[in-house]
């Protein structure tokens, strides 16, 4: 398992939003990831990881071998002025967690067929195809599928890719989005993570 820098636990302590992970269903390892934060320094998302510790799979077959699903959570915050009152921070939505599971999933992506060189453009054509589709959830590209949050059956926008799955919903005051490759996403539980020592911190 992945070791965890104080400085990385210190950021999902600080969060002022609830956590959210898989549910006890799932059994194996766990581990936090990263935190995102605003210009003034308040944690705004974060994302937990299940399973194998993904990574860049550039042979081919290889990346079939993997089994893990990262769960992000997004501070549910509407249009609002910056801690100093020079800016306004936007708006987070369903949107938001569909594009940083999105982009999330690409950052382990390397296609076999692709030569070392062009994965940079390649990896930013497919950053911006996922932005376009986050931002068109009742769009051709997204289904819907019900999995419980805390028990609780919420809506989810889902899609598949060649490069794993994604979805994204709302949860009372966070968004959660996921995405994952060797695990299916049908049978994924979410609930809020009451204690983080299970993830390492």
């Amino acid at each position: 398992m992945k070791t965890t820098s104080r400085v990385e636990a210190d950021g999902f302590l600080r969060a002022p939003f609830a956590w959210y992970g898989l549910d006890e269903a799932f059994t194996g390892p766990r581990r936090l990831m990263q935190v995102g934060t605003a210009a003034d320094g308040t944690v705004q998302h974060g994302s937990m990881g299940h399973g194998d510790e993904p990574s860049i799979k550039s042979e081919a077959g290889s990346a079939e071998k993997e089994r893990f699903a990262v769960v992000v959570t997004v501070a549910a915050n509407p249009v609002r002025r910056t801690g100093d009152g020079t800016g306004v921070l936007d708006a987070t939505t369903v949107s938001s967690a569909a594009w940083l599971a999105g982009s999330g999933l690409l950052a382990h992506t390397w296609p076999a067929s692709l030569d070392h060189a062009l994965r940079d453009h390649w990896l930013d054509q497919q950053t911006e195809t996922a932005f376009e589709l986050a931002d068109d959830l009742d769009g051709p590209a997204w289904t819907t599928l019900s999995l419980p949050v805390d028990g609780v059956p919420v809506p989810f926008h889902y899609r598949e890719s060649e490069f794993g799955w994604v979805l994204a919903g709302s949860a009372g005051e966070v968004h959660i989005g996921a995405y994952g490759r060797g695990m299916s996403a049908y049978g994924l539980g979410f609930s809020q993570v009451k204690d983080l020592s299970a993830y390492g911190a």
